[in-house]
């Protein structure tokens, strides 16, 4: 185990270690952290775990790379073509080797707006079919919303798709090392990807995984399918280590207690309010307070207990 990951594990067993509250912690970049090196050639850049703001510059969810002896796979382009710049620059720092494929882990801003700078270069772009039809759909309200707390920053950012789609895996070798990118079914967001490195037991889990910072649940986000993909497909690939979407890299156990376990209680909370005649107003105040040492917990606690109780109400 690195000494990195040795670190990031004790302090993912704490209260949250990437508390909104940090200041920027990489002010000389565009990116809100530096790089760190997981396992050996696996690199992330640990995004904050706030909203994205002018100050983090949409830097608020995990830009991880995989380097090999034939190119570099990027996973998430960045929340603006600056901040992919800014990526691309620390890459040049680690390696010689090109970047050869860039993945969008969803079709949120901050895995796709990015993507124009990689194909200014070159570089094929993959994403889920789902994916792609969120950007297509939805790409300039996207950007919109990003320029408008990004401002400066967002200079030189347009929508482009990625060029490469799949629907259930997709599977490459680079260097030797076999990479599998796969949509394990449904989970936080439409098209939501993994990447897994079954020789190294890592697992770049993406938005599926959450610890450090609540997890949000969207009106389109079904949570019993997720509870379902978990079961059966993450846990039997039981990875070592495991880089979420957002917040430090760490193990399965941690993620499996602030996601699965988190998505169960509220479920059963919100079924025993059902049942018990709750209506929705109510609903919103369900106990959650064992989840209260999240980032984003005020933001999102009660927004996921209502949209969990429109969802259970017919089930």
């Amino acid at each position: 185990m690195t000494r990195f990951l040795a670190t990031t594990l004790i302090l993912a067993a704490t209260a949250a270690a990437a508390s909104e509250d940090i200041a920027d912690q990489y002010p000389q970049s565009e990116l809100y952290s530096k790089p760190v090196e997981v396992i050996p050639h696996v690199f992330s850049a640990i995004g904050a775990t706030a909203p994205p703001t002018y100050e983090n510059a949409g830097h608020n969810n995990n830009l991880s790379f995989i380097v090999t002896d034939e190119g570099v796979v990027v996973i998430n382009a960045g929340a603006s073509a600056r901040l992919a710049a800014a990526l691309h620059d620390e890459i040049k720092q680690v390696t010689d080797q090109p970047v050869v494929l860039v993945i969008n882990e969803n079709g949120q801003g901050h895995a796709m707006l990015g993507n124009s700078y990689w194909r200014d270069l070159g570089v094929d772009v993959l994403a889920h079919v789902d994916a792609v039809e969120e950007t297509i759909q939805n790409g300039d309200f996207i950007l919109m919303g990003m320029e408008r707390y990004n401002r400066d920053r967002a200079e030189g950012t347009r929508v482009e798709h990625a060029n490469l789609t799949f629907e259930d895996r997709y599977d490459l070798t680079l260097g030797g090392v076999a990479i599998e990118v796969m949509h394990m079914g449904p989970a936080h967001d439409p098209g939501d990807i993994q990447v897994w490195i079954p020789e190294w037991k890592i697992l770049i889990a993406g938005d599926i995984a959450f610890h450090e910072r609540m997890l949000p649940i969207f009106e389109h986000t079904c949570t019993s399918c997720w509870l379902e993909t978990w079961e059966t497909r993450m846990e039997p690939l039981a990875p070592t280590y495991v880089i979420p979407g957002h917040g430090h890299p760490t193990n399965l156990d941690q993620v499996r207690r602030y996601t699965y376990d988190y998505l169960t209680d509220l479920r059963e909370k919100i079924g025993a309010h059902i049942e018990e005649g709750g209506d929705l107003a109510s609903a919103y105040y369900v106990d959650q307070e064992r989840w209260r040492n999240l980032d984003t917990f005020e933001e999102l606690a009660t927004k996921n207990a209502g949209r969990v109780f429109a969802e259970m109400e017919w089930e």
